[in-house]
Parts: structure tokens; C-alpha cells; sequence
């Protein structure tokens, strides 16, 4: 009884390690902001660094069109589904492999026909065709002497884990399509307006300017100048209608219904605003929000935990079974005292010689460790660079907002000056014409402008980590069917 104590006492002690690293996050950068000149500039729009990232950042955009078509798209997109179903697979999995650390009980009845072979077990009387009848149950635990089964179990939560990540990152991504295509969507839309009317501008220059020719009092040279003009505006439709056709088409498979069964409302261009207070999560911060950052951390995890199942192989594998049958050549004849038989013991698995095998398997795992560590890092890397390139595209987009807002208010001055002047008799119609062509021009320098802004500006809120962990973990993880 004593030996017997000492025994499970050993081997309670031994369960209680694990072989290979503790995994441990890595530590926040000590980075302070994004950019070298500290807090960007821009312009109109105001960072508030640490401020929360709305989860429904979109809304901030002001269109109930755009609001419509996101929580669409989060219902029903296929991607998003399949991500989804894949983190539900990765976390049943996870408590599949929890079983490990019970002991197993199976229970088992066979009935068998046969036709001994006397000589075959040393008989002498045939005994002819007979029945067994087995009935039988059988308990087995592995102790987890070098921790194998928590290292394996660790990984498995290591992978739920890159599936959580790898269904936001799914998410994420699927609203800020939605977003950017409908902005540049409603931008090709009032493109298509303003070059239509820059092309019936331009048509009545070139009809003035036949009309001038033909009289004599100008050169025709002016004639072919307008028709160059007026050819290049129209040559510019199709191109633009295309792209808003293809970006129609795509807020449809984004929504996950079929172009040819579904349209995506009208978006103004005009009636979206551009956020003033954008949010500016700190680096430390970052580090634990943005989707592609958690799934390099949890890739991290899984090679981490890989480590200590290849090194768990390097130690005994110690196993305890046990069994009770009873068998009978009737069925009412089983729970006769002869039919009845029991085993039980332990068996040690002790690795001894395997060509280097399990070392080198380790060093293998150890290996690919440190490739996650690199491509962690350089993950980090490039979420910073891209948080950075938002804010600085934000502060070049103030600029150049306030620039075409200046040239558009300029050339609308200009043809309210020669509207005056030709009504006063000093100027002539194609003057004017001439001055509300260029205020056309105008205007679609000011849209394109714009847009990047507003593009820019959603830009910004997913390279912050879109604000998912404000929303409730159902609404993210879907229902399960």
C-alpha cells in the first residue's frame, strides 16, 4: 500500500509540469504615436488620441443607405459565413481534445458463431459449431507525465484563437468594402453628372464655334480645338460608367445576393459627411485590437505549443487500463462465475533510440517559433506603417480638399463675372461657355478630392481595428445553424 501511495503521489507530481516554453504575449512596443513629427495635423479633422473606435464607425458618414447595406452585408455574405463556421469548427474542436484529460470507459458486447479447431489449442474432442456471447468494459487513462495532452489542447486554443482572429479580420474587411465602394461608387456617379454637362457645355462651344467659321469672323482651327475637347469628355463616360457598374456589382456579392436580383440604392455623394473627430488608438493599444496582429500572436501560440508536444515526445508515455468481461456460450449463461475475467496495468512508453528523429522534430518546432516571432513582428511593422499612412493621407487630403474647394469657388466667381459682362455686351456667349466648362472641370477635381477624403477617413478606422471589440460576441461570431 505504501509503494502504491508513493506511486500516485509520483505521478500526480509529474502531471503537474508540462514540458516546453510557457507561452508569454509579447510586450507592447514602446512606440508613442505613428508618425516622426508626433501628432498629425489634419486640417479640418481633429485626432483625439486614446478615444474608442465606434464599432459602427461607418454610421459616422451620415448616410442611412450606407448603414442599410453594411448590416446586410454582415448578415448575409458568404465569407463572412464561412469564417464564422470555421471558428465554430476550430472551438469544438478545442473541446473535443479537452477529453483528453478524462479517463476513457467503453463498454463492448460481441456475439460470435464458430467452429473450433481442436488441434489448434491442443484438443483432442471436437467440439463442433458453438456460440460466445462477450460482454465487456474497459476504463484507460494516460498520464500526461511530460504535459503532451495540455501542450496539444494549448495549441488546439491557439488556433480557436487565429480562427477568432483570422472571422474579424474577415469582418473587417467586409465593412470597410462596403464603405470605400459606396463612397467611390457615389463619386463615379456624380463624375458621370458633371461630365455630362461638361459634354453639353462643350457641344454648344462647338456649335457656336461652326457657326462663327461659317460666318468668317473666326478661324475654323477654333472649331477642331472644341471637337478635341468635346471627343476626350465623351470618351471619359464609358470608362466611368463601367467602374460604376462593377462597383454596383460588387456591393451585390458583398451583400450576398446576385447583380442580376439586387441594386444597391443611390449614395449622394453630397450627402455624405466627412468625420471631424477621428479617434487615434495608442500603439500599445493596437497591439492588442487589429485582427492581422491577434492571428500572428496566435500563430505564435500554436508554434510555441508545438514546441512542448515535441519535446513531451522526448519522455515515457505512462498509460493505466483496466478491464472486466464476462462471456458465455448463452446469453443467460454470462454472469456465471466461470465467464467472467478482468486484466489490468500500466504500460511505459520510453523512447530510446529513433535515428534523431524526436530531436530533430524539436528543433524543427523551435525553428518555426522563431519564424512566427519574425513574421509577428514584421505584422507589427505593417500595421503601424499602415496607421500612419491614414493619417498622413488624411493630412494631404485636407489640403487638397481646401485647394479644389478654392479653384471650384474661383471658377464659379469667374462665370458669375462673365455672365455679368455678357449680359453688359462686352464678353460673347462662348465666353461664358468657355468659363462653365472649366467650372465643370472643376467640380469633378473637387469629387475626386473629396472622395479620397471620405475614403481615406474609413481608411483610418479600419487600420485602427474597426471597433469589434464593442460589439456583442454573438453579433460577431453568428448564430450557429
Amino acid at each position: 500500500m505504501r509503494r502504491a501511495c508513493t506511486a500516485t503521489a509520483a505521478a500526480c507530481l509529474l502531471t503537474g509540469c508540462a514540458a516546453g516554453p510557457d507561452f508569454v504575449r509579447p510586450a507592447p512596443p514602446p512606440d508613442s504615436g505613428y508618425l516622426p513629427a508626433g501628432q498629425p495635423a489634419g486640417g479640418v479633422q481633429v485626432f483625439h488620441p486614446g478615444a474608442a473606435v465606434a464599432p459602427d464607425w461607418w454610421r459616422l458618414f451620415g448616410s442611412p443607405e450606407l448603414d442599410r447595406m453594411m448590416r446586410a452585408a454582415l448578415a448575409n455574405n458568404a465569407t463572412l459565413q464561412a469564417a464564422q463556421a470555421a471558428l465554430r469548427q476550430s472551438q469544438e474542436e478545442l473541446r473535443a481534445g479537452r477529453g483528453v484529460f478524462w479517463a476513457q470507459l467503453d463498454l463492448a458486447f460481441s456475439a460470435q458463431r464458430q467452429k473450433a479447431a481442436p488441434l489448434t489449442s491442443g484438443l483432442t474432442a471436437l467440439r463442433g459449431v458453438f456460440n460466445v456471447f462477450t460482454l465487456g468494459g474497459t476504463i484507460s487513462y494516460l498520464l500526461d507525465v511530460a504535459g503532451a495532452n495540455r501542450r496539444t489542447v494549448e495549441a488546439l486554443g491557439a488556433q480557436a484563437d487565429f480562427q477568432r482572429s483570422e472571422m474579424l479580420a474577415t469582418w473587417l474587411s467586409l465593412s470597410g468594402n462596403i464603405a470605400t465602394t459606396s463612397i467611390a461608387r457615389a463619386a463615379y456617379a456624380a463624375q458621370i453628372a458633371a461630365t455630362r454637362e461638361l459634354v453639353r457645355r462643350q457641344a454648344e462651344q462647338r456649335d457656336i464655334a461652326r457657326t462663327q467659321a461659317a460666318a468668317g469672323i473666326a478661324p475654323f482651327s477654333s472649331v477642331l480645338s472644341i471637337e478635341s475637347q468635346l471627343a476626350s469628355s465623351r470618351a471619359s463616360l464609358p470608362a466611368l460608367q463601367q467602374r460604376y457598374d462593377q462597383a454596383t456589382h460588387l456591393l451585390a456579392t458583398l451583400v450576398g445576393r446576385s447583380p442580376s436580383q439586387w441594386s444597391a440604392p443611390p449614395v449622394a455623394l453630397d450627402q455624405l459627411t466627412v468625420p471631424r473627430d477621428l479617434p487615434l488608438t495608442l500603439p500599445s493599444e493596437l497591439v492588442r485590437r487589429r485582427p492581422d496582429i491577434l492571428s500572428a500572436e496566435a500563430r505564435l501560440h500554436v508554434a510555441s505549443a508545438d514546441i512542448g508536444v515535441a519535446t513531451a515526445a522526448l519522455f515515457p508515455k505512462v498509460s493505466l487500463a483496466a478491464s472486466y468481461s464476462t462471456e458465455g456460450r448463452e446469453i443467460e449463461h454470462m454472469t456465471g462465475p466461470r465467464g467472467r475475467f478482468w486484466q489490468t496495468g500500466a504500460v511505459v512508453d520510453l523512447p530510446l533510440f529513433h535515428g534523431g528523429t524526436l530531436a530533430h522534430q524539436r528543433n524543427a518546432s523551435v525553428e518555426a517559433w522563431r519564424g512566427a516571432l519574425a513574421n509577428y513582428r514584421q505584422t507589427v511593422l505593417a500595421a503601424f506603417a499602415q496607421v500612419a499612412d491614414a493619417l498622413s493621407a488624411l493630412g494631404h487630403d485636407s489640403d487638397a480638399v481646401a485647394a479644389q474647394q478654392q479653384a471650384l469657388n474661383a471658377a464659379r466667381q469667374a462665370l458669375a463675372l462673365l455672365e455679368a459682362n455678357y449680359r453688359a455686351g462686352l464678353v460673347s456667349y462662348l465666353d461664358v461657355l468657355a468659363a462653365d466648362a472649366q467650372l465643370q472641370r472643376a467640380r469633378i477635381d473637387f469629387i475626386q478630392a473629396r472622395a479620397q477624403q471620405l475614403q481615406d477617413s474609413a481608411a483610418l478606422y479600419l487600420a485602427l481595428g474597426g471597433g469589434w471589440w464593442g460589439l456583442p460576441a454573438q453579433s460577431l461570431q453568428g448564430p450557429a445553424p
